[in-house]
């Protein structure tokens, strides 16, 4: 069973080919960075005309490398995410079922990192704790099942990699800003400054970033004040990342006892992370699984894995599904599927 799966939620253009006999056969991606970066940040309008742009040409240069003239079913992104994108992934894999008669499956874009790691050899088993961290979602899920998601935490504020991003252009690293901060946080000093662990030791699992970014915000101030931010930057860099991967990891770990996990999954963009990866796995007494680096941020090979997973919800090309906010824990096991 061959499905295709489209990946339009944001500011990247992904899609692929995934075979359940052999695996990932073929894959592509747009990224949306160089239009985004003048405006530092994410234009929904530019995102959706840049969608329709190059998905189209990117499913041919897709099945054309994978020989195969038409799919058995077409995973796409149905949410959450950017209204205006997800219509045009939503569009095309409707229009495309009305076309080659062939079933479609709307997919959760959160779901799909976290099945991400599925696309791996050595793929984690259910159930296990999930720590789905991105630019904009910073969140703990308890992953009994396919399906049955029990969200244990959430950010109150900025996600995390919505921090790293806000930090970065503090300090002049331009958008997005994430992982040239975590470059130059190698060059810093960790102990330097004396940033907080946001809700660190609060009740509960939930995040917070705000209060940390505030703190790099003052001390960025106090460092121009003193004409001295030119030297200090790195250090300021290397501290916070230092604080806000002390807080991602405490937090997780937490879960991780409360729900006695044996296996963690690491997912979304931040989950890219040299950081995170080394701490978590040097500090948990357990299995810790990653996507590769190419599959941690939005991409059309976690839609379609997802979509071979839920093939028994595929249904005909009769309706575009777009939802800019859909909550993780309303999903559900496959019809048939047997809850162990």
């Amino acid at each position: 069973m061959q499905v295709l799966g489209l990946e339009t939620s944001c500011d990247e253009t992904g899609v692929a080919l995934f075979d359940t006999r052999r695996g990932l056969v073929a894959q592509a991606l747009h990224s949306q960075v160089r239009l985004h970066a003048a405006y530092g940040g994410v234009v929904p309008e530019i995102a959706s005309r840049d969608h329709v742009r190059c998905l189209l040409p990117l499913v041919r240069q897709v099945l054309a490398e994978a020989a195969v003239q038409r799919p058995d079913a077409i995973a796409y992104t149905a949410g959450p995410g950017l209204v205006g994108a997800l219509m045009v992934g939503g569009g095309l894999a409707n229009g495309l079922g009305l076309g080659w008669q062939c079933p479609v499956i709307p997919i959760h874009h959160m779901e799909g990192h976290l099945l991400a790691p599925m696309l791996e050899e050595n793929a984690p088993d259910f159930p296990f704790l999930a720590l789905l961290v991105s630019g904009g979602h910073s969140m703990l899920v308890l992953c009994k099942t396919l399906g049955d998601y029990q969200v244990l935490g959430t950010t109150q504020d900025d996600a995390v990699g919505e921090a790293f991003d806000k930090c970065a252009k503090l300090l002049g690293l331009g958008y997005p800003g994430g992982p040239a901060l975590a470059r130059l946080a190698e060059q810093g000093s960790e102990s330097a400054y004396a940033f907080p662990r946001p809700m660190l030791h609060h009740p509960g699992l939930d995040f917070s970033f705000s209060g940390l970014k505030t703190a790099v915000m003052l001390q960025v101030k106090q460092a121009t004040s003193d004409g001295v931010l030119d030297s200090a930057v790195a250090d300021i860099a290397a501290s916070f990342q230092r604080a806000a991967i002390d807080t991602l990891i405490g937090r997780t770990l937490k879960a991780a006892k409360e729900v006695s996990a044996k296996r963690i999954v690491v997912a979304g963009g931040v989950g890219a992370n040299v950081l995170l990866r080394r701490e978590l796995a040097a500090r948990f007494d357990g299995r810790v699984f990653y996507p590769r680096l190419e599959y941690c941020t939005d991409n059309g090979a976690m839609i379609a894995v997802a979509g071979a997973l839920r093939m028994a919800e595929a249904v005909d090309a009769t309706e575009i599904r777009a939802q800019a906010r859909w909550s993780l824990d309303t999903l559900r096991p496959p019809e048939g599927m047997i809850d162990e």
